[in-house]
C-alpha cells in the first residue's frame, strides 16, 4: 500500500497487514511532528506525481533489499506537535534486509517525491528547505 492521506493512519494495521509466516521481521518506521518550537506542520505533496515515484522507490526497495512487503503512508495538511506524518512498514525474512530497505525507503523518499513541509513558529513560518 502506498497512501497520501490527509488523516491519521493506524499504524498496528499496517504492522498487522505485513506479518506473514515467511517474514521473520517487520520493521516499522513512524515519522512525528517534533517539538522543536513548532506550533504547526503543513505539509503538501504534488500526489500526481508522488505516488508514482512513492511506487518506484517501493519497488526498488523490494528488488534490492528482497522485501516481502512494503508499505508506505504520508500525511498532508496542518499537523501539531506529537501527530503522525510518515509510517513507512517493511516485511523480510531478516533483520539486516527489513531495516536496509526501511532506512532506503526513508532516505529516497525524502531525496525524490515532491512533498514539502512548512513550519509555523510563534516568531513566522518557513519551508523546510528554503
Amino acid at each position: 500500500m502506498i497512501e497520501i492521506v490527509d488523516r491519521d493512519f493506524s499504524i498496528q494495521e499496517l504492522v498487522e497487514m505485513a506479518r506473514r509466516p515467511d517474514a521473520g521481521v517487520v520493521v516499522a518506521f513512524l515519522g512525528t511532528v517534533r517539538d522543536d518550537g513548532l506550533q504547526k506542520l503543513e505539509i503538501e505533496a504534488f500526489r500526481e506525481a508522488a505516488l508514482p515515484e512513492l511506487e518506484r522507490i517501493r519497488e526498488e526497495a523490494v528488488s534490492r533489499f528482497g522485501l516481502l512487503s512494503a508499505d508506505v503512508v504520508h500525511r498532508v495538511g496542518s499537523l501539531s506537535v506529537g501527530e503522525n506524518i510518515v509510517l513507512i512498514v517493511v516485511a523480510a525474512p531478516h533483520r539486516e534486509e527489513a531495516f536496509g530497505g526501511c532506512r532506503y525507503i526513508l532516505e529516497e523518499l525524502k531525496a525524490r517525491v515532491p512533498v514539502w513541509k512548512k513550519e509555523i513558529r510563534e516568531e513566522g513560518s518557513r519551508w523546510v528547505g528554503q
